[in-house]
């Protein structure tokens, strides 16, 4: 049956009866938890109550991030206080008054801040260009300063599983670098923590949740209205990879959280000079001996 009204956040009401969904839902808050945990996002100093600027763009993910988040919070398992944040960037056509009334409807603490950062991204970047970077970037600024405005100690973003391990081959065929999203970082001020604790989450489940919930999606057209996007390219090597074997991206994040500086051939992070092996030259004889501890 159907959670009761006293039973859990307003976000969850109306949530399918199947077992399949339960299944789901229980899986995402295991994922969110773990990260939570794992990585160390809560500080568990009881003179102080952390609190977290919660990014919503209105797609999946972050729906699904305000939700678990929200019920975490709700059972008692995350002692934070949680603010809801949208930033209208100017985008055409962007329903403008979505988020704010879905937000009131839920009891969501929320602000929401306009900013044509639009018109700068049109204007700045060359013609055939993507204009992600720029607009990520104009983006990120006005969170943090967000963030400060409202005394926050975090800035909690919604990229999964699959941003990360996107992210990761992105910077492996494209920037030279073995790098991804890092699940929490602080900024480069100094200032502010950044989460991410959709980092165990498969996006197909973030899917399945936010369309079995009905939540109101807005798509992003600005970024996703052009082709030719290296994460787009990405993203359709690793669904060919996860078509053939499935489960292959699971494997493939495992690794990321199984790195081996010794097997790698970066020696700013392994002392392969100094390496050497636990035996010496017996001059006398030409035998090798053990070397003395």
């Amino acid at each position: 049956m159907l959670d009761e009204a006293d039973d859990i956040h307003p976000l969850f009401y109306g949530a399918p009866k199947t077992t399949e969904f339960k299944k789901l839902r229980k899986r995402i808050v295991q994922n969110v938890r773990e990260a939570v945990e794992h990585y160390g996002m809560v500080d568990r100093d009881p003179a102080k109550t952390p609190k977290w600027l919660v990014c919503l763009s209105g797609g999946k993910d972050s729906y699904t991030l305000l939700a678990v988040l929200h019920e975490l919070k709700w059972r008692g398992l995350l002692p934070v206080d949680l603010l809801a944040c949208n930033l209208d960037q100017g985008q055409p056509g962007f329903p403008a008054t979505v988020l704010p009334e879905f937000l009131e409807k839920m009891g969501v603490p929320h602000r929401i801040e306009y900013q044509d950062t639009y018109s700068i991204v049109v204007d700045k970047v060359p013609q055939g260009r993507t204009f992600c970077a720029l607009c990520s970037r104009l983006r990120r600024g006005n969170l943090y300063r967000i963030a400060r405005e409202e005394g926050c100690d975090a800035v909690v973003l919604g990229h999964h599983r699959d941003d990360i391990l996107e992210t990761f081959f992105m910077n492996l065929f494209h920037g030279g670098r073995l790098a991804t999203m890092p699940p929490k970082l602080v900024n480069e001020e100094g200032d502010l923590f950044v989460y991410r604790p959709l980092a165990h989450v498969a996006e197909a489940d973030c899917e399945k949740f936010a369309n079995g919930m009905n939540y109101p999606i807005i798509p992003c057209d600005l970024c996703g209205s052009q082709d030719g996007l290296q994460r787009q390219q990405v993203k359709a090597i690793l669904d060919g990879w996860e078509k053939n074997s499935p489960g292959r991206r699971q494997v493939m994040f495992r690794a990321l959280t199984n790195a081996r500086p010794s097997h790698l051939l970066d020696s700013d992070l392994f002392d392969f000079k100094g390496l050497a092996t636990n035996l010496v030259q017996d001059s006398d004889n030409h035998q090798e001996i053990p070397k003395l501890s």
